[in-house]
């Protein structure tokens, strides 16, 4: 018997992270995702697309459930009520990753109380499709499995036995005692000596306390926190931050949109990086500007929209041959970087420049910042997908975007010899984009051709593509708030004339995006009604996917979406300061 576990409503679920992979793990204790060794790789437990395998720790007394991170970590918290008492699983990806090897901890405890636990594991190699190819336990009571080309060690389970192809165990913990349970898993060989529960739990808390900054100076300090922390568990060691920990899963059940999101987006990253500066947090800017440099100096003005964390290309799409999330499909890989998207160059722009302000970019870096001007002025005639990924046209937004990003460029290092062609580059694609894209209304339209709103242009405003006080800005304020918003949440444009909750959901980088232009407005009760609104649209873990469902309450799309957390930290902090 192999096991494939239910699946939940994605805002159920809480993330285990360590910057080179991640694990989704559910209320019945199930981790039901993780792929290895890195993101993009194959899954070991894919029960959450339909795949078999996952590795549950689960009270055997009825019992509710409930959980919590340890502020300011990736750390969680499972906690469950019993008949019986409370029973708590503490459970982490060892902090920092390595990038060849996970370990996975996990510290069952009896709060108050007995606890009586069963643990299942049941590793399958190839999004659950491998069978496992063998599995004995040593003499000092240590599992080895493999299945595929994974390679496991489980301790803390001496007395596991078979259950069809996964191992399970029966745990009793008196009143206030604790059992710790740890796996590994590699594609390479394990090391000799298996690692020390207690050091690796140590070394841990040491490593997430080192990593997130306090940011006293926030709104909503906790989860400002929270945000930096979900960023930098996404960030691999050469740098890249992926856009989300999993692939397929639904923005609309049966709507189409399932995409594989286990890759660096140049644009979600810059976004992460001038939310970390704006933060005072050096590390994920710096990270930011390394990976986007890199990219930079290799591909020049064919910068593809995304890369893996390896800074390689994002293979092509594939379906599996599994059920997948129920609405959504099972679809691994992405189409992207068979796309041009002109404003990754603006938001590249941006991350440079929040960078010199602070004085942290390097000469390696302004060799990127020249190839981004120079991508600019060669291709922004050119038709791009955009921001939403869209059919090649001339979207203003991206146009706006480089502006934007040319302008805070040439500001930023007013004496650079790159600054005086910044301000003629931003001048000129300005001028043509106002030509074309204005509304009769006087606000921005999405193309030349389609008059419609978006609230994706809301964003170069906040970055300054114009001043606060500009008739266009103020215009694309009103109108993306007369068009596309509805109790204090705001869609990304409209699909039809039907409903606003029955077409797509409430897209929450756009509602971040409405806080932070309010704020530019000096409208500070409405930024935060904004804030406020789009912050609480998020799972029982305080994770955020792409969308919120408003009508029926549900989290949609890919989880956890890197950029919506990106614009949160940024917004908690600028909604601290004065008038922008």
């Amino acid at each position: 018997m192999s096991t494939c576990f239910a699946p939940h409503a994605l805002h159920d679920y809480a993330l285990l992270a360590d910057g080179e992979r991640g694990a989704l793990t559910g209320p019945d204790g199930a981790i039901s995702w993780l792929c290895a060794p890195s993101w993009h790789d194959d899954a070991v437990f894919a029960s959450l697309i339909g795949g078999l395998g996952g590795y549950a720790v689960t009270p055997q007394a009825r019992h509710v459930f409930g959980g919590y991170y340890e502020e300011g970590t990736l750390i969680w918290r499972s906690r469950w009520v019993t008949t019986e008492g409370v029973t708590e699983c503490r459970e982490a990806l060892a902090f920092p990753g390595e990038p060849s090897r996970l370990v996975l901890l996990r510290q069952l405890r009896a709060v108050d109380g007995p606890a009586h636990v069963r643990v299942l594991l049941d590793p399958h190699s190839d999004y659950g499709r491998a069978s496992r190819t063998s599995a004995h336990r040593s003499d000092d009571g240590v599992w080895y499995l493999n299945s595929g080309p994974h390679r496991l060690r489980w301790q803390g389970a001496s007395a596991a036995v078979a259950l069809g192809e996964g191992l399970t165990a029966e745990i009793v913990l008196g009143p206030g005692e604790h059992h710790d349970l740890v796996l590994e898993c590699s594609a390479s060989p394990l090391p000799r000596t298996p690692p020390s529960a207690e050091q690796a739990w140590s070394a841990t808390e040491e490593a997430w306390r080192e990593a997130v900054p306090g940011l006293h100076r926030t709104t909503a300090t906790r989860d400002a926190r929270h945000a930096y922390a979900v960023l930098r568990g996404l960030t691999s060691h050469g740098g890249g931050m992926v856009a989300a920990a999993t692939t397929s899963l639904p923005d609309r059940a049966a709507a189409g949109r399932h995409h594989d999101y286990r890759y660096v987006w140049i644009r979600d990253q810059s976004h992460a990086g001038q939310a970390a500066a704006a933060a005072g947090a050096p590390e994920l800017l710096d990270t930011a500007v390394r990976f986007v440099s890199e990219r930079l100096l290799a591909d020049g003005t064919h910068l593809a929209p995304a890369y893996t964390v390896h800074g390689t290309s994002v293979p092509d799409p594939r379906e599996l041959d599994l059920p997948g999330y129920p609405g959504g499909f099972r679809r691994v890989g992405n189409g992207v970087r068979r796309q041009f998207q002109l404003d990754c160059f603006g938001e590249a722009l941006l991350l440079f420049a929040a960078a010199e302000r602070r004085q942290r970019l390097d000469t390696t870096a302004w060799q990127a910042v020249d190839l981004a001007v120079q991508a600019i002025a060669e291709r922004w005639r050119q038709p791009d997908a955009g921001i939403w990924e869209l059919d090649a046209r001339l979207w203003t937004h991206s146009r706006l975007t480089c502006v934007a990003g040319l302008r805070a460029m040439a500001a930023a290092a007013p004496r650079h010899p790159l600054a005086g062609t910044c301000t003629g580059l931003a001048d000129t694609v300005l001028a043509a984009t106002s030509a074309t894209c204005v509304h009769r209304d006087g606000r921005w339209q999405r193309t030349p051709e389609d008059p419609s709103a978006d609230a994706a242009l809301l964003l170069p405003a906040v970055r300054g593509v114009l001043p606060a006080d500009d008739a266009r800005t103020r215009a694309t304020l009103a109108g993306c708030r007369r068009l596309l918003t509805y109790d204090h949440f705001i869609q990304r444009f409209r699909h039809d004339d039907g409903p606003s909750d029955e077409t797509e959901g409430a897209f929450l980088l756009c509602g971040f995006a409405m806080a932070l232009a309010e704020h530019q407005q000096g409208r500070p009760v409405d930024a935060h009604r904004w804030f406020e609104r789009n912050r609480a649209a998020c799972g029982a873990s305080g994770l955020y996917a792409e969308e919120f469902d408003v009508g029926r309450r549900r989290l949609r799309g890919n989880l956890p979406r890197a950029i919506v957390h990106a614009l949160l930290l940024e917004t908690a902090v600028r909604l601290a300061e004065g008038r922008s």
